[in-house]
């Protein structure tokens, strides 16, 4: 983790958690991982992008993926996003098509989401690193205890955020969060995940994004332009 500056609005709540042998255990696999040849995404000084493009106090959203994608050229550090020019992802596409019938409008053609992570959407996976063409390889590495201890942040703080719990995985992180529930200070919406798989299970037709914009105004929080021009 050394390579991987600590946002200083995360500071106070990672600083602990990367003191521990846990994640120093992390940072050294990490570090043999890739000295032994293995190609982790995504690269050193994005795997802590989320946390960078949203600062603690600017959350309004949190969206909880499972792992960064793992193919060439995809993960940047945000979960469910791939860079500017890069061919959408299966599930980034029922997004896409969810947020049309959610919001109306045309949805932006490029897959980056940093114009959501700048109005405050934070887009975290449990696990921050995967090794290429391996999904789930780097989970129970040691990312649980960190991303947990941010998820545990916004849950205690006091100012109404909306919690977007795609499938059974971000749900059940969600349910280790004793903060996290649904007793009116927050929103928390579950539904399936958005992959081929399962998006005609209920994810599909859940209208996430227009509950969310409706939560917001209510609490004086705005709204986020989801269908906004995507920026690099």
């Amino acid at each position: 983790m050394s390579a991987e500056p600590i946002p200083e609005s995360w500071r106070a709540v990672l600083e602990p958690v990367l003191a521990t042998p846990e994640a120093r255990r992390l940072g050294g696999w990490l570090s043999a991982e890739e000295a032994a040849g293995k190609t982790v995404y995504p690269a050193r000084g994005q795997r802590l992008a989320a946390l960078d493009l949203t600062p603690r106090e600017n959350v309004r959203a949190v969206i909880l993926g499972q792992d960064p994608y793992h193919g060439p050229g995809q993960a940047h550090g945000l979960a469910f996003s791939v860079p500017e020019g890069v061919k959408l992802p299966p599930s980034l596409r029922n997004i896409y098509r969810e947020l049309a019938a959610d919001c109306g409008g045309t949805p932006p053609e490029s897959g980056s989401l940093v114009h959501w992570a700048k109005q405050g959407v934070l887009l975290l996976n449990n696990s921050l690193t995967v090794e290429a063409a391996n999904a789930g390889s780097h989970a129970g590495k040691g990312w649980d205890a960190i991303t947990d201890a941010v998820v545990a942040a916004v849950a205690r703080s006091d100012t109404p955020t909306a919690f977007i719990l795609w499938g059974s995985h971000a749900q059940g992180k969600a349910a280790r969060i004793p903060e996290l529930t649904d007793d009116g200070s927050h929103l928390v919406l579950r539904s399936p995940h958005p992959s081929p798989l399962s998006a005609h299970r209920g994810f599909f037709g859940s209208k996430p994004f227009g509950k969310v914009n409706a939560f917001l105004e209510a609490h004086g929080r705005g709204t986020i332009d989801w269908c906004g021009k995507a920026r690099a």
